[in-house]
């Protein structure tokens, strides 16, 4: 008991002694802990408040559109095998006009049951009631929506729903798990403020629309063990007399795809990050006990001589090793859980849960603590060995010096470097292994920077491609319904409207062999400027007279190449396949459309020269009047408005990655102080009797200390390249780890982020550098001098 008493007043005299070394690798594994708890803590409770809330809410495994078909289907789709909830509703686009906005919003009206909840996607209700039926001047409004325009019981609010202007009135605030991610057409993020949901009585919009006795929108869920496929087949086969578009199973939700792609991010976080901390922190504990080993071998070898066992020699630097692991751990659980929380306000700004709350449980914390301890562990094994292999009689002799080796030729050392370089060199050398990992650690901190700074090129990349030379239309405004082309005329009338392109949006499914894809064919005119097409090599090119272009990852998908064939079936309107020609592949970085000529793609469809809308530049000094326009147009079923859209995404995307930025700063600025102070001290440790006697001998201490700065030069310079190639390829796993069919970042690097991320490294190490200079100005040369001897 005395014996190990007398071992734990030695190791606490070794903390505070090495509290600035112990405090650095700490700090690293800090980071390591912070990670896990973001990525899994954040994960989990995404998922499970998602899980939660379609569980207790209902939410549909298949979604199904149609023009108009029957409510009595309803039996013949509840018949259908599998099918466990059904629910047949109305659901249209309509335009909002806003008390204090000048501008149209977007709004999407949804029938409720005439009595109670719906069977499928249910309601929560945050306050007031549902709508009640008999009166067609109620709704029930999406909670993001109210909360942007202030809406509570009672609120009204204007809607231009089949061409008569509606004032409805607020009677509940909702939310449903159909809407967690709300984001309105042509939109690329959530704005709350131009679209909204709200929720009507089936007889109200029975009314409004003429859907008496009829649906154009149905939601199921499907019973546990069955075939979604299947049921999709049949349901399909059911409607398709009915104008049906083809039904869609959950995965390809708009909202459930943008929540799936959040947690597939989380996953590849925890998945990546934590190791490269971790791997550091193992590092720099393996440094710091193979030092200080190294310098106890005579304490140890005292100790062994005085009776203390080896069993209770590597327990001392095994608790040693705990103690900088729960420095680490605590420091990890502060942080992490204060980021954690931070993150779980900015997920609450995009999606709509009843709640969200970071989770805190017990598992979480212990396997981040676990991990930490076994990283730190695996560190520190090598050390420890070697002090159980010691013996007490070899640790109480000095160690043997390293055999002399000249670094370079006499003469030529003497002429091109000078003997202080070459002393630096020699000790890189003399530990080639310990460079090495120091270096790797390094460029991991440069990579991290890389990964955090790379999204910023890539979005304003996709900016400037989609809003300046794709997207170059102010607004897209689509026609309730496909009108003749004689509807571009009026558009060019309105006030503001200096060119209008028509165009025609399709919803087909392509078939080649057993593969189907479904999408939207747009047509266009030939020589279309304000929605261009651009090729593989993000250069504009015109539609073919004949034949379908197709974005490359959709020709992928199919297997096809120019010069083949697939079959458009045109689901909105008789099911028919024709056979068309692929004339082209073209590139886009948000959805998966195809395109036609115009003419070629009336021809296909057979009904005449049809337009659903048209792109339209303006005049921006009267766009309040076109604004004004579009409200008391009732041919308008919704306006894109491309400029808000775009600032409303760069300033939620800016927002985003000014955080995430300051984040994986912070870290990368953590690691590679970590390494180079604990480097540069154990090397200062290693070699204070070499630099003492420098001084005696006459040089200044800045020579003196340019022999440590030099090698510390090397490794810190050496490892800028490594990282930035590692931070490249980290930052392409990245972008194919989240790219999907609703967008796809495109992978841009300017110099100026890669040149941003290494010099903040080589700042950060100057720093720690800096610091262990201070102390050899200080050595104290009598007695570092003093021989063991």
């Amino acid at each position: 008991m005395v014996a190990m008493s007398m071992l734990d007043r030695k190791l606490y005299r070794d903390v505070i002694r090495l509290w600035a070394q112990v405090l650095a690798v700490a700090l690293v594994m800090a980071c390591g802990v912070m990670t896990i708890i973001i990525a899994i803590g954040s994960y989990r409770s995404l998922e499970e408040t998602r899980s939660v809330f379609y569980d207790r809410y209902r939410f549909a495994n298949l979604f199904v559109e149609a023009n108009r078909a029957p409510l009595h289907l309803r039996d013949r789709i509840a018949a259908i095998e599998g099918v466990g909830g059904l629910e047949l509703r109305i659901v249209e686009y309509v335009l909002l006009d806003m008390q204090g906005m000048a501008e149209p919003a977007t709004g999407v009206a949804v029938s409720l049951p005439d009595e109670g909840q719906p069977s499928v996607n249910r309601l929560y209700i945050r306050s007031g009631r549902l709508p009640e039926p008999g009166r067609p001047q109620e709704a029930a409004v999406l909670e993001s929506f109210a909360k942007a325009h202030r809406l509570t019981e009672g609120s009204r609010f204007s809607a231009v729903m089949n061409g008569r202007k509606q004032v409805l009135t607020v009677t509940g605030i909702v939310l449903s798990p159909e809407y967690i991610y709300t984001i309105g057409p042509g939109d690329m993020v959530p704005d709350p403020r131009r679209f909204g949901v709200f929720y009507m009585s089936r007889d109200a919009l029975e009314g409004i629309f003429d859907m008496g006795d009829s649906f154009n929108n149905a939601v199921l869920m499907t019973l546990r063990g069955s075939q979604p496929e299947s049921v999709k087949t049949a349901l399909d086969g059911l409607l398709d007399p009915y104008g049906g578009r083809g039904a869609y199973l959950r995965k390809d939700q708009i909202s459930h795809t943008f929540l799936d792609n959040e947690l597939d991010e989380l996953r590849s976080m925890a998945a990546i990050i934590p190791p490269i901390f971790l791997f550091v922190a193992a590092f720099l504990v393996n440094m710091i006990l193979t030092r200080l080993i190294t310098l106890e071998r005579e304490q140890i070898g005292l100790l062994k001589a005085l009776g203390f066992s080896e069993t209770e020699v590597a327990l001392h630097y095994i608790k040693l090793t705990v103690v900088i692991a729960l420095i680490g751990v605590a420091i990890g659980f502060v942080a992490g859980n204060w980021t954690g929380r931070e993150m779980t306000q900015l997920y609450a700004r995009f999606f709509s849960f009843p709640f969200l709350i970071f989770r805190e449980s017990f598992d979480l914390y212990a396997i981040s603590a676990g991990i930490c301890v076994a990283a730190a562990f695996v560190g520190a094994i090598r050390a420890i060995w070697s002090v159980v292999a010691l013996p007490a009689a070899v640790a109480m002799l000095p160690p043997a010096p390293l055999r002399f080796r000249a670094l370079f030729g006499r003469a030529r050392g003497s002429v091109f470097v000078s003997q202080l370089t070459i002393m630096a060199f020699r000790q890189i050398i003399r530990a080639p292994v310990r460079s090495l990992l120091t270096s790797v650690g390094i460029a991991f901190s440069v990579a991290l920077l890389v990964v955090s700074m790379f999204s910023a090129d890539s979005v304003h990349y996709m900016v400037e491609e989609i809003f300046f030379r794709m997207e170059r239309q102010d607004a897209s405004l689509y026609f309730d319904r496909e009108r003749p082309m004689a509807a571009l005329d009026s558009v060019r009338q309105f006030p503001g409207v200096l060119r209008a392109e028509p165009f025609r949006a399709l919803t087909v499914t392509l078939h080649a062999g057993h593969r189907s894809k479904d999408l939207t064919i747009f047509g266009v005119e030939e020589k279309t400027d304000l929605g261009r097409i651009m090729d593989a090599d993000m250069r504009p090119m015109p539609p073919p007279p004949n034949g379908l272009l197709l974005i490359g990852r959709v020709a992928d998908t199919l297997g096809v190449r120019v010069g083949d064939t697939v079959e458009v079936e045109l689901v909105e309107k008789d099911h028919r396949r024709i056979v068309v020609p692929v004339t082209g592949i073209s590139q886009s970085l948000v959805g998966i459309d195809a395109y036609m000529h115009i003419d070629a793609l009336n021809r296909l469809v057979g009904d005449g020269r049809r337009i659903s809308g048209a792109r339209v530049s303006l005049d921006m000094l009267q766009k309040e009047a076109l604004y004004a326009e579009i409200k008391k147009t009732p041919a308008i079923a919704f306006a894109m408005l491309i400029g808000l859209s775009r600032d409303r995404f760069r300033a939620t995307i800016e927002q985003n990655i000014a955080m995430i930025q300051v984040v994986y700063t912070t870290l990368a600025v953590i690691v590679a102080f970590g390494l180079v102070y604990n480097s540069a001290r154990i090397q200062l440790s290693e070699r204070a009797r070499e630099l003492a006697s420098l001084r005696v001998l006459g040089f200044t201490p800045a020579e003196v200390s340019n022999v440590l700065m030099t090698e510390l030069a090397v490794v810190v310079f050496a490892a800028q390249p490594l990282g930035l190639l590692l931070g490249i390829g980290f930052s392409r796993l990245v972008i194919d780890g989240i790219s999907s069919d609703l967008f796809r970042i495109p992978f841009v690097i300017n110099s100026s982020t890669l040149a941003i991320s290494s010099l903040v490294v080589l700042g950060a190490s100057l720093m720690s550098a800096l610091i262990v200079r201070r102390r050899i100005d200080r050595l104290d040369l009598v007695a570092v001098l003093k021989s063991r001897e």
